[in-house]
């Protein structure tokens, strides 16, 4: 399970001062650091991959030439640039391009689009909500040893998100920011949308040769409401589902507009199907902090379904919001349901934390329910080993429940940890 923008460095020099610069003129030059994308240099390369990497030109300039060098360079660069970066579209390469105004309606040009014979793909760009985050997708092509590769707009599946940039990482190319705005790409064919994709722009695309329709001017109001009807028309099972709206919730919630959360409280409804609920809960944990938080501790109070609510608790595992973890922990202590306290007993032993280990300690003494307890022992082994393991061979050596002593010496003898080893041979040899 859901864009980061590059900048160039600002490296212009500046000369310490005006009596150094008289002393020598071979101290009164400054380098003036241009970026410059491969596809500059050479446009064979271009035709290849759009802009994997950004190189530097420096050019060697004395003070006083260095206005002229830069509206030099910047009027070469805005002129090689218009293909690319003036429309929006991110590293999308070999497709076949046409710029469209949205101006009017997003709904009205897609349908002009899904009228169209054969398939073709829309794009547009919305603002993001805040946040380090990297979306590519699984498949890549590997083109280079120093990166990732190139994602296949067609035949490319699943959506990689990161929180923050696996490439710089490995020397390849480096995200000095955050991004603030992501990509969101649609196939329409048959007058239907058959597929929806969300990107950084960071992330490079083959096209392979399809038509993309680039849509500038789209208002983020108009993306919400589209999106959100390619939500509520999916049916229950199906590519419509799996291909479009759980991609389409994905884009609902990555919106930096308080409006989205609206549209996600519309989704969780106890009328909406399960599968929509469920799916939403993990999204609203992930990307919309306090309001998102707040949404999915009514749905732990509000939620007819166990199995929708035990999603609540994933969802409430990945907030950062502290009013998060508040409500994973009295979920765990307090739910009705023994399924869903397990599962919220599990997802605070993947948070650890002082507050969780007194959380699934006190479980597993004072749970009414063995399945709980053995749960909350299960908790307990995925704990860093230096908490979990003295912990579990307590309960092994003290806890009045035999299942759940059992259940202690089996996720001992899973650890692999020398202590356990030694538990087990003081257990055997009676010490």
């Amino acid at each position: 399970m859901i864009a980061q923008r590059e900048h160039g460095a600002d490296r212009d020099h500046r000369e310490k001062s005006a009596t150094e610069d008289t002393k020598t003129q071979s101290r009164n030059r400054s380098f003036l650091s241009v970026p410059v994308s491969p596809w500059l240099t050479s446009a064979t390369e271009h035709t290849k991959t759009q802009s994997r990497t950004q190189s530097f030109l420096r050019v060697s300039v004395s003070p006083w030439l260095t206005s002229s060098v830069v509206s030099c360079w910047l009027g070469v660069l805005l002129a090689a640039c218009l293909s690319t970066t003036a429309s929006g579209q991110g590293r999308i390469s070999n497709a076949k391009t046409e710029t469209r105004s949205a101006a009017q309606g997003l709904e009205r040009e897609v349908r002009a689009v899904a009228a169209r014979s054969g398939a073709t793909w829309i794009g547009y760009r919305m603002p993001m909500v805040a946040g380090p985050r990297q979306m590519c997708c699984f498949d890549t092509i590997s083109t280079t040893d120093a990166c990732c590769g190139v994602c296949r707009l067609e035949r490319g599946g699943g959506v990689s998100m990161s929180r923050g940039d696996d490439r710089d990482r490995r020397g390849s190319r480096i995200t000095l920011e955050p991004p603030t705005e992501f990509l969101i790409l649609a196939r329409l064919e048959g007058g239907a949308v058959g597929r929806v994709r969300t990107f950084t722009p960071d992330c490079d695309i083959d096209a392979t040769d399809m038509p993309l329709v680039w849509l500038n001017d789209v208002k983020p109001d108009d993306s919400l409401a589209w999106l959100a009807s390619l939500v509520t028309a999916a049916s229950d099972a199906g590519d419509g589902r799996e291909r479009v709206a759980k991609t389409a919730i994905a884009a609902i919630a990555l919106h930096n507009l308080p409006a989205a959360d609206r549209i996600l409280e519309g989704f969780v409804a106890p009328a909406r199907p399960e599968w929509l609920r469920g799916d939403t809960a993990f999204w609203l944990g992930s990307e919309r902090g306090d309001a998102g938080a707040r949404l999915l501790a009514r749905m732990l109070t509000q939620d007819p379904s166990d199995k929708v609510r035990e999603k609540v608790t994933f969802g409430l595992s990945v907030s950062k919001v502290p009013a998060a973890l508040t409500a994973l922990v009295a979920t765990a202590r307090d739910d009705r349901s023994t399924k869903v306290r397990s599962q919220a007993l599990f997802w605070l032993a993947q948070k650890a934390g002082k507050e969780a280990v007194a959380v699934i300690t006190g479980a597993i003494d004072n749970d009414p329910d063995t399945e709980v307890k053995k749960n909350a022992v299960f908790a307990l082994s995925q704990l860093p080993k230096d908490e979990g393991v003295p912990r579990l061979m307590d309960v092994a050596r003290n806890n009045r429940n035999p299942e759940v002593r059992k259940q202690a010496m089996f996720w001992l003898g899973q650890s692999h940890d020398p202590r356990a080893v030694k538990f087990f041979e003081d257990i055997l040899l009676k010490k």
